[in-house]
């Protein structure tokens, strides 16, 4: 008996085993530092969301652990040796101990991402030269994650050492060969079954999208999930693949995706100033929540509520990705970042209409302003596909007696910096600011501490500090000859920490301003837009405005026209997400798995199925259109 390996096939039990038990630990931890954001009503709800996690958790740990296992029921002779049981230890704990931290880095990057953690973070951090400074920063100020990962590897090699096993030569290898062999093979079966979810040969092994069956809303799938999973499964995947749910009439007719704005004699051509502003979440300004009835609501942005009141602002916006490229895509191109984000994809490389190459063609001089190194967050590389004329990074402000030692230059000086920059050239421009302060570690200026509202959140006061560089740099541009006649426009990348439980519903997480002002009265930009908009609407509102007059390819549509036919489009990285008329449609790629009131932005109550009538059935079909024109846009290169 002892030629067909028990002892050592019984141990291998018991070290996946183990695997399992400190993942459902850090699953409990990560809700658990979570709590905030991920509501589960009761302690049976949460074991079922634990149990279900189960099969996830099979595939990262059996993706992690396939070298260990092979290694350990591999027919050597020499696998139960000391010095051969401590070279497995070390396989084993090497690869579950990278793979396990990934689990404590989304105790804190959840916070900010609402997501777990994805390859789509490595399309960020490789155009990022600080990554160590942000880790070092991040660990010094959620000391106990590292604490609990230490403390849980600690334990879990003392649990993994409390079963040894015993050095023992074969006596029959004819047995101990074939033995092997045949339990090398069940084991392979079983780790292909666990890596792919189950056994059927009809089913697709499973993905993000299928942790949404077991919850009761959307924000529980992260407690299904595990970081190792999310990670692996999203390795050298394109879900970009083109589909076919109706014919190309109906997306003519209720999509319409080319859009044409007629504006007669806009002449002089506006300038166009935009402010991507860096994690200013709708959530932060007092302009933005008049109508939200939020007890002892507090805004850290004086200057941004008191411009709001002479502007047009979108007080139910919506952004259309999860990451500060994803807002560039959708603010200037009109492209949303959906489970697979656009720009991190093979398709990212093409021609696209934007708001950049509309205003090269009509003669502007086109630049793009941030404050951080060169390249940083893919801007550089975005930005020369999308056309700008010109590029101003940390390299062409040359001064870093002004980096905040981190992330780039303090927005006021690098704000004045873009004025000065713009007062130099000749009108028309357009130009993009993307704001760098209002992001982790929220640091302000040393001069400037005490200054700004703290507030409950870490982040109030580097967006109090962000407002009050947007005030300095009116009080010098509003001097300046080519300021009477430009249009600016303000828009948050996406959101960031929450404070108040309306905003910790699901659909809200993506809720963000959206302001258009001009101290030219003839552009009309004043009042109040309360139905769903969209940073896709940016890019088609300021085409109208310049008096385009000409089709442009766009999925939003013009705030300042009659059009008042919307798709709000996001994805929470597992499904797609839909605003159209009185519903919100989740949407797999393949079906819309659920329907909900829009006055349900926390997706709790599923009517998929309950309630019918004719407007949900157009919705449903709208979702399916919309899907397959953006597919067939981003594959066959038609973004033009």
């Amino acid at each position: 008996m002892k030629d067909i390996r028990l002892q050592e096939i019984a141990t291998l039990a018991y070290r996946i085993f183990l695997a399992f038990f400190f993942y459902q630990i850090v699953r409990f931890l990560f809700w658990f530092f979570n709590k905030d954001l991920i509501k589960i009503d009761s302690v049976s709800d949460y074991f079922s969301l634990a149990y279900h996690g189960t099969a996830f958790d099979s595939t990262g740990i059996l993706y992690v652990n396939a070298l260990f296992i092979l290694l350990s029921l591999v027919p050597i002779v020499i696998n139960t040796k000391k010095y051969y049981q401590k070279f497995l230890f070390w396989v084993y704990f090497v690869m579950n101990g990278i793979a396990y931290g990934m689990n404590f880095g989304d105790f804190v990057y959840y916070k900010f991402s609402q997501a777990r953690l994805t390859t789509a973070a490595l399309h960020v951090a490789k155009h990022e030269n600080n990554l160590g400074k942000v880790f070092i920063t991040s660990v010094f100020e959620h000391p106990f994650v590292i604490f609990w990962f230490l403390v849980l590897m600690f334990f879990w090699a003392y649990l993994y050492k409390k079963v040894k096993i015993n050095e023992m030569k074969p006596k029959n290898k004819w047995i101990y060969f074939s033995s092997s062999i045949v339990t090398l093979c069940i084991t392979a079966i079983l780790v292909v079954g666990g890596i792919r979810g189950d056994f059927k040969h009809s089913t697709r092994p499973i993905n993000l999208v299928d942790a949404n069956k077991f919850v009761k809303n959307p924000t529980q799938a992260n407690v299904v999930l595990n970081s190792t999973f999310s990670f692996f499964r999203t390795i050298d995947t394109n879900n970009f693949e083109e589909v076919h749910f109706v014919d190309e009439q109906f997306i003519h007719e209720n999509i319409h995706p080319y859009k044409i704005y007629l504006r007669e004699n806009v002449e002089p051509k506006p300038n166009i100033v935009i402010f991507i502003l860096e994690s200013f979440a709708k959530e932060y300004s007092g302009a933005f929540n008049k109508n939200t009835k939020i007890k002892d609501f507090v805004s850290y942005t004086p200057f941004f509520d008191s411009l709001a009141t002479k502007s047009l602002i979108a007080t139910n916006a919506f952004a259309n990705g999860r990451q500060s490229i994803h807002g560039m895509s959708s603010v200037l191109a009109g492209i949303p970042s959906l489970t697979d984000a656009f720009t991190g994809s093979p398709y990212a490389n093409q021609k696209i209409q934007s708001i950049v190459s509309v205003t090269n063609e009509l003669g502007y001089d086109t630049s793009f302003f941030h404050g951080a190194p060169n390249g940083s967050m893919g801007f550089l590389g975005f930005g020369n596909i999308l056309g700008f004329q010109h590029y101003y990074g940390k390299t062409e402000y040359n001064n870093d007696a002004d980096f905040d030692g981190m992330w780039g230059i303090w927005d006021e000086p690098f704000f004045q910096f873009f004025a000065k920059t713009l007062d130099r050239k000749k009108s028309p421009f357009m130009a993009t600011m993307f704001s760098v302060s209002s992001h982790h570690p929220f640091k302000v200026p040393e001069k400037y501490k005490g200054k700004f509202k703290k507030g409950p959140l870490e982040i109030h006061e580097p967006v109090g500090y962000t407002d009050y560089s947007l005030k300095k740099f009116f009080e010098t541009a509003e001097k300046m000859p080519w300021y009477s006649n430009t249009i600016f426009v303000f828009v948050a990348d996406h959101t960031n920490q929450i404070a108040y439980p309306e905003y910790e519903k699901a659909m809200n997480r993506f809720a963000v301003p959206i302001m258009f002002f001009s101290p030219n009265p003839k552009y009309n930009l004043h009042g109040e837009i309360t139905e769903p908009a969209q940073q896709m609407d940016i890019y088609p509102t300021l085409a109208d405005l310049i008096g385009y007059n000409k089709p442009i390819r766009s999925w939003g549509r013009s705030l300042v026209s009659a059009d008042k036919n919307y798709m709000v489009v996001n994805s929470d990285s597992i499904q797609n997400q839909f605003i159209i008329g009185n519903y919100i449609y989740r949407f797999d790629g393949k079906e819309v798995t659920g329907v909900f009131d829009i006055a349900d932005k926390n997706l709790e109550k599923n009517i998929l199925g309950k309630i019918k009538s004719p407007e949900i059935e157009k919705g449903i079909l709208l979702c399916k259109a919309w899907y397959q024109d953006y597919m067939n846009r981003v594959i066959n290169r038609k973004l033009d």
